[in-house]
């Protein structure tokens, strides 16, 4: 017999995800897949051309109402397919899998590359700290001075024991299913029993994840939205790695997770957040398994998050080397 909690994720992924905002009239979201791909079409209006009277006859309506039709049409810019060729420049190589997702916070637009279902790793905490905000705000408190302690901890120095405690404080893997079903993630499962850093997820998922996180249409209030960000704007030193690397030093906020798999000997190296570029804010997702060591991973997800900005931010995406050392412990144990 299929468990209750098959039932619940097979229910949430029945419905759609929220499709991701554009506020720009000349982009339009055509479609969502199941699988979590966002497509995102930008159209270029080509302006008519100025015809004389005396050299050419007037057009019908219908003739005038064809030509600015067609001139709309085209061309079609697909943000997806952008993203698809940037990611070229990427080198994955051996058993590596990656997918990454961005958001233009200007313009509304999104792409998405791969559809894979991936391990949290430590990535899951402000998932975990997203759950228990909501769960104070419904039952109109606020977190207690331990609860605050564990989430600094948990967020800035991806603290093990704070997250298990906090994993514990929002009811396990049920809390983080019910919360995200509130927020829009739809291909998301929480970890079993203890193990929150196997719960598994998708780009798309995590991208919906940092609109609630970073946007105003959200399940969060702004007080609590605020908290969020601030600890994601201060991790610690040797963990400034992953989508931090598209920015251009001028802001970002970001939380990473490692974690190597004792079947394989791989790692799981992740990071999602927001970076600035010229004035300009992005949401960025990048989740990778099957890297050899955890250095590569780091590598993988910085060239990746760098090709994803790349497609909105007009700049050429480089592979170049880590931003930051990459020390830390595993996420969790398998």
């Amino acid at each position: 017999m299929e468990s209750s909690r098959a039932v619940r994720r097979r229910a949430r992924r029945s419905r759609r995800r929220p499709v991701l905002h554009t506020a720009l009239a000349v982009v339009a979201v055509v479609g969502a897949t199941a699988g979590g791909t966002v497509y995102v079409k930008a159209r270029a209006h080509t302006p008519v051309s100025a015809v004389s009277s005396a050299a050419t006859p007037s057009p019908s309506p219908s003739s005038a109402t064809t030509t600015q039709e067609a001139a709309v049409a085209e061309p079609v810019v697909d943000a997806d397919e952008r993203l698809a060729d940037a990611m070229q420049t990427v080198d994955v190589t051996g058993e590596q899998k990656v997918s990454v997702a961005v958001l233009d916070l200007e313009s509304g637009a999104g792409a998405v590359h791969g559809d894979g279902v991936f391990d949290t790793a430590s990535i899951v905490k402000v998932d975990i700290l997203a759950a228990l905000l909501l769960r104070h705000q419904e039952a109109g408190t606020s977190p207690s001075a331990r609860e605050k302690a564990y989430a600094t901890t948990m967020i800035e120095n991806s603290d093990n024991t704070a997250a298990s405690a906090l994993w514990d404080a929002i009811g396990r893997a049920a809390g983080l299913d019910a919360a995200n079903e509130r927020f829009g993630l739809t291909g998301t499962e929480g970890g079993e029993g203890a193990l929150w850093g196997l719960t598994r997820t998708t780009a798309a998922d995590q991208l919906v994840l940092l609109q609630q996180v970073f946007g105003e249409d959200s399940e969060l209030s702004e007080t609590s939205r605020s908290y969020v960000q601030g600890l994601m704007g201060q991790i610690e030193a040797d963990q400034r790695w992953g989508v931090s690397a598209a920015a251009d030093g001028s802001g970002w906020a970001l939380k990473n997770g490692w974690l190597p798999r004792s079947t394989t000997g791989l790692w799981d190296v992740n990071s999602i957040g927001r970076v600035t570029v010229a004035g300009r804010a992005f949401l960025v997702a990048v989740l990778s398994d099957g890297n050899s060591t955890q250095a590569k991973g780091i590598s993988l997800v910085e060239a990746a998050a760098r090709a994803a900005v790349s497609v909105f931010a007009g700049e050429e995406p480089t592979g170049g080397a880590t931003s930051a050392s990459a020390t830390g412990a595993a996420a969790v144990a398998d």
